[in-house]
């Protein structure tokens, strides 16, 4: 038991220090660099407006961003997976990233010069969208009063399957805009701002907290249904609401950022190994953990190539994707 307390601690202590050092990495790596007497400057207030534009309005958003996405993306794999019971489980597997896809592609394609209440049409129809397609998958798989995993898998596989089609038919008609469209697919925080920021973040921290009351019932329900409804626990009603929480937190983040991938499979994963199963531990350290792992692959994705930045999304594909290959892999070899 106090081993384990240490390796906590251990792994509190390194995301807290990894997190500082992933920050100032952020404000001082760019196409414009920014030297510690600038940055001094900045602080007491006599840098040039350049400066203070390139900093306040454009790099200090943009790291906070990265963090309340990834922090996003990671809670909620942390909570599908435990729904599902399933390490394979991920924000993406329940048709939210194809409706946002489809949201921002009409976005782009009718409404780009449009905004609302100070925020692009891209954000608030990949947002709309992304929910409903959510609601979809979870009123087809919605069965006799009950949902199944099963039959919710199967929805959001076949609904993703459907909104992708009406992507790639907009895409198509639109060739003119298939350039920006596919740049959003990949995911990319260059255009984070705090307006976009204000509306973000208060969802994602409160269902963030939301998410982490659900701890102990989650925890109850990997023993399964029967042993869950004997303990108290309504389990259709508790997966009912986090998946809700999770539709919700990961719908906010694509609609900010683009579809970024692996993130919710890979974190919340390589933290179980390290602190066990239990959601109380588990949840508040995938919301560090993924803040600051897409804050480093966004530091990545603008240093990996000279003169050119790479969407982030291309970077947690390159790594998320051999992760899942391993975990496939080793998954047949237990069967």
């Amino acid at each position: 038991m106090l081993k384990q307390r240490t390796k906590n601690g251990w792994l509190l202590i390194a995301l807290i220090v990894g997190g500082i050092a992933a920050f100032v990495c952020a404000f001082f790596i760019g196409s414009s660099g920014v030297s510690i007497p600038e940055f001094l400057q900045i602080l007491n207030g006599t840098a040039s407006d350049t400066m203070q534009n390139i900093f306040l309005n454009i790099r200090l958003p943009r790291a906070i961003g990265a963090f309340f996405v990834g922090a996003a993306l990671a809670i909620s794999g942390c909570a599908l997976q435990g729904v599902f019971k399933n390490p394979m489980a991920d924000p993406f597997v329940l048709g939210i990233s194809s409706g946002a896809s489809l949201g921002a592609t009409l976005a782009m394609v009718f409404f780009s010069k449009t905004s609302l209440q100070g925020t692009g049409m891209i954000t608030a129809l990949s947002f709309v969208c992304a929910l409903g397609a959510m609601f979809m998958v979870y009123s087809i798989s919605h069965i006799r009063g009950k949902v199944s995993t099963f039959s919710l898998l199967l929805s959001g596989f076949a609904i993703s399957a459907l909104l992708t089609a009406l992507v790639y038919l907009l895409m198509l008609l639109n060739r003119d805009k298939m350039d920006q469209v596919v740049m959003w697919n990949m995911g990319s925080l260059s255009a984070m701002n705090w307006t976009k920021l204000y509306i973000a973040m208060p969802v994602i921290i409160v269902c963030s907290c939301l998410l982490m009351t659900y701890s102990k019932p989650l925890n109850i329900m990997l023993n399964g249904d029967e042993v869950s409804q004997s303990l108290g626990v309504d389990t259709h009603k508790t997966r009912r609401n986090l998946l809700i929480l999770t539709a919700l937190l990961t719908a906010t983040a694509v609609a900010i950022s683009g579809i970024i991938g692996f993130v919710g499979l890979m974190i919340p994963h390589l933290l179980r190994l390290v602190v066990g199963p239990d959601n109380k531990k588990l949840m508040p350290l995938c919301f560090a953990g993924g803040g600051v792992f897409l804050l480093a692959c966004d530091i990545v994705a603008r240093v990996v190539l000279k003169g050119q930045e790479l969407p982030v999304g291309i970077i947690t594909a390159i790594i998320g994707v051999p992760f899942f290959i391993f975990l496939l892999r080793r998954g047949r070899r237990t069967v």
